[in-house]
């Protein structure tokens, strides 16, 4: 049917059979079958035939707008599906570490896609030293990680440099008067991140290092839940500077305070992959982008 309507809406536009003949490479015999096809089975002259010359009539009118709108839509399904044959080309796999998902991924792979809406992007979540395993066994096509490496045959690329903060609720006891102090967390009710990850590191080297001994109320995976639990248990907590955008402080009611020995905690995230990876040409693009986005995004 698809073809015999293709073929129909090829005589209309030519205005004859003889033209239609020779663009579709058929014999005038063999277009007049098909059109005499098509008039059979709905029962109805699509053509008035004037020596020569081919006029629709009224029916032929409704059926050419018909194969026109059948012929776009064929041609919308095989654009679909070269599309997706180019996705398929272009899929990219990538690795990130438990913190990293939530605070460097989401701008990571907002800026991969606006710039390539076909790619089909996979994810493998994972502790740092898991994600360095898979790219360096090829499991992944590129890692981000929240530190810095030196390993044979990975190219680590630096993203940004990042440290902990304190975050408490607005009009929380350490908001008002003087700064805050490390001493301030001795005792302090807390909610921190769960163990096994750098980030968990981080805090309890700042926590040995100051001898403060907090009040841990709960050990949470998710920064969102710390987050949104804060104000409600009053409670404080330490949090990545790169995942304290001014619009979540603001919707949660959240204030950052400085504190001169948490700017020491700095970590840097960084992005690996194999020396001997082959990167798609879209993907080598976002790599060398990628860096000038991200300081833009963590400073919004």
């Amino acid at each position: 049917m698809l073809e015999d309507l293709l073929v129909f809406t090829t005589v209309v536009e030519q205005s004859s059979l003889n033209k239609a003949s020779k663009l579709l490479n058929l014999s005038q015999p063999a277009l007049s079958r098909k059109i005499a096809k098509l008039e059979e089975e709905w029962g109805v002259a699509l053509f008035n035939r004037n020596g020569k010359k081919l006029e629709l009539t009224r029916v032929g009118h409704e059926a050419y707008l018909y194969a026109l709108e059948q012929r776009q839509r064929h041609q919308n399904f095989l654009q679909s599906v070269s599309r997706f044959k180019a996705v398929e080309r272009s899929t990219v796999t990538l690795g990130a570490s438990l913190t990293t998902l939530q605070t460097t991924l989401p701008p990571l792979v907002t800026a991969l896609m606006n710039n390539n809406p076909d790619m089909e992007v996979k994810l493998i979540t994972g502790k740092t030293h898991e994600i360095v395993s898979y790219v360096k066994e090829k499991k992944v096509d590129i890692g981000v990680i929240a530190s810095s490496i030196s390993e044979s045959g990975l190219k680590c690329i630096p993203l940004f440099q990042d440290h902990l903060e304190l975050v408490v609720p607005r009009g929380h006891e350490l908001a008002k008067g003087r700064p805050a102090t490390m001493d301030d967390l001795n005792g302090r009710s807390m909610i921190i991140f769960s163990k096994g990850t750098w980030y968990r590191k981080l805090i309890e080297e700042v926590f040995v290092r100051h001898s403060i001994i907090p009040d841990v109320r709960m050990e949470i995976d998710s920064f969102e839940a710390i987050v949104r639990l804060l104000p409600t248990c009053k409670a404080a907590t330490l949090l990545p500077k790169s995942y304290l955008r001014k619009q979540l402080l603001k919707d949660n009611e959240l204030v950052t305070l400085p504190m001169k020995e948490l700017e020491q905690t700095r970590r840097e995230t960084c992005l690996i992959y194999g020396n001997k990876t082959n990167l798609s040409n879209e993907i080598k693009e976002w790599v060398s982008d990628i860096r000038s986005h991200l300081t833009e995004v963590l400073t919004v």
